[in-house]
C-alpha cells in the first residue's frame, strides 16, 4: 500500500503562478523523523476550497487506496472523526463489506481556516510511527492561500532518507490533484518569513482571551521553505 494524503497555501503579495506539479519538498528527513511541506494558492474562498478539501472521494487518486477506488473514502469533520476507507465485498459488491481502514483521525477542524489530522499513513501504518497532517488556509484578495505540512516521528523502519521521497511524490500528488480541483497553482517562491499563517484575533477582545481560542498555531518559519515547485 502507498502513502496516502491531502490538500495546499500561499501567501499574498505573489505574482503570477505558473501551474506547476509538486516536487520534493522535504523539508526534513533525519532520525528524528520526516517532515513535507507544501504551499499553493486557488483562486476560491476558504469556505469552498474546504468543501472540497473534506470530501477526499472528489480528488484523491484512487490508485493510492487499498481498494483502488477513491469512493470508498469519507472524512468525518469533527474532533475524533475517521478519514476512513470502506473495503467491498468483491464477490458479492451489494453485500456487507469485508472491512476497512482508518488512515486518519481528525484531532482539529475549523471550517474555513484549518484541519488537522493524526495518523500514519501506507506502509508507516505498520510500525509504531506518528504522524500528523495539517491543512490551513488563509484568504487574500484573489482567493485562499493554502499550506499542508506532514510531520512524521516515532519508530519505523527503513531510512527516512529514503522513505521521505516516497512519501513526498505520492503526498504531493495528491495535493496537485486538490489544487488542479480548485483551479489553482502552487506559489514558484514566497517571502521569508511570511510561511506561517497568524490566526485571526478578534477586535475587541483582549490579546490574551483570544491566544485561548487561536486555534493550532502555525508552523515555523523555515529559510530552507523558501522556493516550491522547482
Amino acid at each position: 500500500m502507498k502513502a496516502t494524503e491531502i490538500a495546499v497555501l500561499m501567501l499574498a503579495g505573489l505574482t503570477p503562478f505558473v501551474a506547476t506539479p509538486a516536487t520534493a519538498r522535504v523539508q526534513e528527513a533525519s532520525e528524528r523523523g520526516m517532515v513535507m511541506r507544501y504551499v499553493a494558492h486557488v483562486p476560491v474562498g476558504p469556505d469552498e476550497a474546504w468543501a472540497v478539501l473534506v470530501k477526499p472521494a472528489q480528488w484523491w487518486d484512487a490508485e493510492h487506496t487499498y481498494s483502488h477506488d477513491a469512493a470508498n473514502l469519507s472524512l468525518d469533520v469533527r474532533p475524533g472523526g475517521c478519514f476512513c476507507e470502506v473495503l467491498p465485498n468483491k464477490d458479492t459488491p451489494k453485500g456487507a463489506p469485508r472491512g476497512g481502514v482508518e488512515h486518519m483521525r481528525v484531532i482539529y477542524a475549523e471550517k474555513g481556516r484549518a484541519l488537522r489530522m493524526s495518523g500514519a499513513l501506507g506502509p508507516l501504518q505498520a510500525d509504531a510511527a506518528v504522524a500528523t497532517l495539517t491543512f490551513q488556509f488563509k484568504p487574500d484578495e484573489t482567493g485562499t492561500q493554502i499550506l499542508v505540512e506532514y510531520v512524521v516521528g516515532g519508530f519505523f523502519r527503513g531510512d527516512a532518507a529514503k522513505l521521505a521521497p516516497m512519501f513526498d511524490g505520492v503526498l504531493g500528488g495528491q495535493v496537485d490533484r486538490l489544487v488542479e480541483k480548485l483551479g489553482g497553482s502552487f506559489a514558484a517562491a514566497f517571502k521569508p518569513g511570511t510561511l506561517e499563517l497568524q490566526p485571526p484575533q478578534d477586535a475587541g477582545r483582549p490579546a490574551s482571551d483570544a491566544a485561548e481560542t487561536a486555534g493550532p498555531p502555525a508552523p515555523e518559519p523555515d529559510a530552507k521553505a523558501r522556493i516550491i515547485g522547482r
